[in-house]
């Protein structure tokens, strides 16, 4: 795996994998796999606003505001999250799972994503 910064629109770095598993899945993947369904962009915005969210949050508590108008902005910022969750829960469904199931492989793609749901749910 090797770290690069981040060019162009992103910021942070790039982590880009070569053939493996990944460190980010629990069972991981082998190999690259198409991510967001050319939705990245979108998602960025949303976690980019959500981030927002958070930094207001911050500023709310440093500045002693009102409790229930901090937890009415924190139950915002979980709806925000659970959107964004569920929007790549749909992405991975239409193109992960499909894919794997047209390759053939469709049992571990839905056994994961049977796993993904429940972890979101639990959430």
């Amino acid at each position: 795996m090797q770290a690069r910064p981040a060019t162009g629109e992103t910021s942070g770095l790039v982590l880009e994998l070569a053939v493996g598993v990944s460190p980010y899945t629990s069972k991981g993947y082998i190999g690259r796999v198409q991510r967001y369904s050319g939705r990245n962009r979108v998602i960025q915005v949303r976690l980019r606003r959500i981030e927002g969210q958070v930094r207001g949050l911050q500023k709310m508590v440093e500045d002693d505001r009102y409790c229930i108008d901090v937890l009415t902005q924190v139950s915002a910022v979980k709806a925000a999250l659970e959107s964004v969750a569920l929007q790549l829960l749909a992405d991975h469904t239409e193109h992960c799972v499909t894919d794997a199931i047209k390759a053939g492989d469709g049992t571990k793609k839905v056994r994961e994503l049977n796993h993904a749901v429940e972890r979101l749910v639990r959430g």
